[in-house]
């Protein structure tokens, strides 16, 4: 994450000068499990695969999330912080150990996120998840709907591009929606000529429901963030963080700067972040099916 954050323009003394009231961000994913990283700021849990009252994660995936978008880097001095380390999460499991999950699933976590935006004061919905479009047609329209829902009553929605490019069209059904910002990764040359990087496989524009997608890009490639295997053995802890690669990793990191910004600029719309988070990033001389606006500038975002 310290890569990561030197990338897209954050540095320690931009982040903290946003204060220290974080935001709430929802994330629907595999849940989230305990870690230090976390500092008794996960909010809210619930679990839409096995009805599990405690909070955790049997995959590592939205751990991993959660971690890049407001880890505090407790265990790691700094090096591992995620993007917004002040701010708090509801979490909602809605896929299982593989990662798997069904539309119902997904629908059922979106209504409780609706039905509880102002009892936790929800800013931000963050959505790295990918569906496949074919499956369950009904339920998915219904569910696309629903998320429609959430950016008309306020709510700032990031969703993953997917990872099934390179070939046009193949952004996922939720990130294709037009009001959503969608979130495609885009290493912006750090790596050179290296094969085998996110953006080889990042998900790619036009959308049905708007021709300019993805809206922006971030990092996505061996991003290094929270492990929800982590070990406790006596006061120090081991396997605290690992890494992983996606568009699902790409997307807290623009999350997390939106959330910096709304802590900066509270009065923010949906709208008004959107568009200046688009209007602020970098052009990478890419294709528009590729990069959208480009990448994240977080420094300039936040002025």
């Amino acid at each position: 994450m310290l890569r990561v954050r030197w990338q897209v323009g954050c540095s320690d003394e931009l982040c903290f000068s946003c204060g220290n009231r974080g935001v709430t961000i929802a994330m629907l994913d595999t849940g989230v499990a305990f870690h230090p990283d976390f500092d008794n700021r996960i909010i809210a849990f619930r679990d839409f695969i096995n009805n599990k009252q405690n909070m955790y994660d049997d995959s590592g995936h939205g751990t991993h999330v959660a971690g890049c978008l407001c880890g505090s880097g407790r265990l790691s001095k700094g090096k591992y912080r995620g993007i917004a380390p002040f701010g708090r999460l509801v979490v909602g499991k809605v896929l299982d150990y593989r990662g798997d999950g069904n539309v119902e699933s997904m629908v059922r976590g979106m209504q409780w996120i609706l039905d509880n935006i102002r009892r936790y004061d929800i800013r931000i919905l963050n959505i790295s998840i990918g569906m496949d479009e074919h499956t369950d047609r009904e339920r998915m329209e219904r569910l696309v709907t629903m998320v429609d829902e959430a950016w008309e009553r306020g709510l700032i929605v990031v969703c993953a591009a997917g990872n099934m490019g390179p070939d046009p069209m193949t952004i996922s059904p939720l990130g294709a929606r037009k009001q959503v910002i969608t979130v495609g990764c885009h290493e912006g040359g750090y790596f050179g000529n290296r094969e085998h990087l996110c953006e080889e496989y990042s998900g790619r524009g036009p959308s049905p429901y708007a021709m300019k997608k993805p809206d922006v890009v971030a990092p996505g490639t061996d991003i290094v963030s929270c492990n929800a295997g982590i070990v406790r053995r006596g006061r120090s802890y081991r396997n605290a963080y690992i890494a992983k690669s996606g568009t699902s990793m790409a997307t807290p990191i623009i999350s997390g700067a939106l959330a910096l910004l709304l802590q900066k600029y509270p009065f923010y719309s949906n709208n008004q972040a959107k568009q200046k988070l688009l209007y602020t990033s970098r052009d990478l001389k890419e294709p528009w099916n590729k990069q959208g606006w480009g990448m994240v500038q977080i420094d300039k975002l936040l002025k």
